[in-house]
């Protein structure tokens, strides 16, 4: 073969080559472009439920109005609030909002790069239209604040309501079934009401006084048992009991009013008006309500709400624990929740409790190291995450806890320091305020700390924060404020690295 023939045939083998490249090519991008296509189609929402969440309440009522929508046979997509950027909202379409308050008007902890980052910034929303859920304590002066906000945020940039925003006072019953009406219209299906959620019957098995002798109220460790199989929850969520009125109270209102507790009532359990009404709201004056007959009473009184507790044990304790301190009023009354649960249950009596899924304060799914802050009967939340901590194997952990005095009130104390032995905690910081004549609180121990709350930082750590949010939240705050700086610490937020369950 001469030499122009050799080259000839490698050139042949050049380009049928080539020509093969280009064909596989060719191939590989028609079908990533049907691929993306598809992936398009079947991902754009006609509907994006957005919840802003501090205790999983929003988060939750967010999860049922996806699943309303989806009844009607729309496409649904879900999402928490920091996931949403301005661009995405302005490229329109239909969003429902589902907004809690925490506290004193403030955003959640999970919308605090929403609010920065996007209600910050310019945004045009003319091509968007919303339904706004607003979740709320009337007890607070700024009611609702956040939802507030946050509709007044998206008319200003020309987003057009669906629907009058709707406010709920701490889960109000009526203000729901508004809601719940907006979803029919909107799926297309006739406004039913949802059904309530089941609650599970559980047995109180354990309630232990934790702080005899303490200055302060009487702490309880609750243990219940559920009557079926044990459900799963994780550090972090929440109980949701219904709580019972006192039977003294009850058979007050009876006797004022004359009825007997034995009349069988419609209250689609069977029940007597005795054991319906320890489920209802007791009036402060009975002196309006003389004369109506039982079940008349029965249906103008509203039920009572619940009362959420941070669960202080994991399914694998074999029974769901709580942190209870002992409420009262100022007439010596105690509080609806707490009085169900420290005095007026029997033991191996039944309680009426649903676990809240609360995300946001699960545990790190990593081995990053954590900071667990909290004061009183906010150690069950933290004492959740540890929990979990030490089945995940992650070791690297820094308990700050205050209570009043060492010899009463420092709860689970064998559990504890057994936690430092094994090396579970690997520093613990604890205040008792009442045992030295100045006053020292977590946010103290965290001030003469600061330079080591910085180097676990730098090192990725997670703060929590669990326990009362008037004093000791707000206090834990300005401290990781100074320590951190406020930059810092808003960064932190919007990672996901600082969170709080605190009440």
């Amino acid at each position: 073969m001469s030499d122009t023939e050799r080259w000839l045939a490698a050139l042949a083998v050049v380009l049928a080559y080539l020509a093969f490249c280009g064909l596989t090519a060719w191939r590989w991008r028609r079908k990533t472009r049907a691929q993306r296509a598809a992936a398009g189609s079947e991902g754009t929402a006609e509907y994006l439920v957005v919840h802003a969440s501090q205790t999983g309440f929003a988060e939750q009522l967010a999860a049922r109005t996806a699943e309303a929508l989806r009844s009607g046979g729309h496409r649904v997509r879900a999402a928490r609030i920091d996931a949403l950027t301005g661009h995405g909202l302005g490229a329109g379409g239909r969003v429902l909002f589902l907004a809690s308050t925490a506290g004193e008007g403030d955003a959640p902890d999970d919308a605090a790069g929403f609010v920065r980052k996007v209600m910050g910034a310019s945004a045009d929303l003319t091509g968007l239209r919303y339904g706004l859920l607003a979740l709320g304590d009337s007890s607070y002066v700024n009611y609702c604040a956040f939802g507030r906000r946050l509709d007044a945020w998206l008319r200003e940039r020309g987003a057009t309501p669906m629907f009058p925003a709707v406010e709920v006072d701490d889960g109000d019953a009526v203000a729901l079934r508004q809601w719940e009406a907006h979803l029919g219209m909107l799926a297309g299906t006739a406004p039913a009401a949802w059904a309530p959620l089941q609650a599970d019957i559980w047995h109180l098995a354990e309630r232990r006084l934790l702080n005899p002798g303490s200055p302060g109220g009487p702490a309880f460790h609750i243990a219940l048992t559920p009557t079926a199989r044990l459900p799963d929850w994780q550090a972090g969520d929440i109980a949701e009991v219904a709580p019972r009125n006192p039977p003294a109270a009850v058979d007050a209102l009876l006797t004022a009013l004359s009825l007997d507790p034995a009349l069988p009532v419609d209250a689609g359990d069977g029940a007597t008006l005795a054991e319906a009404l320890a489920a209802r709201r007791l009036p402060e004056d009975a002196a309006g309500l003389a004369g109506l007959p039982g079940q008349v009473l029965l249906d103008r009184l509203p039920p009572l709400p619940q009362r959420d507790y941070s669960i202080a044990s994991l399914p694998a304790d074999g029974a769901l624990e709580l942190l209870v301190r002992e409420m009262r009023h100022p007439d010596g009354r105690l509080g609806l929740g707490s009085g169900w649960l420290t005095a007026h249950a029997p033991l191996g009596g039944s309680i009426e409790l649903r676990i809240r899924r609360n995300s946001g304060f699960h545990p790190p799914p990593d081995d990053r190291p954590a900071i667990l802050i909290g004061n009183g009967t906010g150690l069950a939340g933290l004492r959740a995450l540890l929990k979990a901590r030490q089945a995940a194997g992650h070791r690297r952990n820094w308990l700050i806890f205050g209570e009043r005095t060492r010899a009463a009130d420092y709860f689970h104390a064998a559990e504890i320091e057994a936690w430092v032995t094994t090396g579970l905690l690997h520093r613990v910081d604890l205040a008792f305020s009442r045992d030295q004549r100045e006053r020292v609180y977590v946010q103290h121990l965290l001030a003469g700390a600061g330079e080591a709350v910085r180097h676990w930082v730098a090192d990725g750590a997670a703060i929590y924060v669990c326990g009362s949010r008037d004093g000791m939240a707000v206090a834990v705050h300005t401290a990781l404020a100074t320590i951190l700086g406020t930059g810092g610490l808003a960064a932190l937020t919007e990672a996901g690295r600082y969170r709080r369950d605190v009440y």
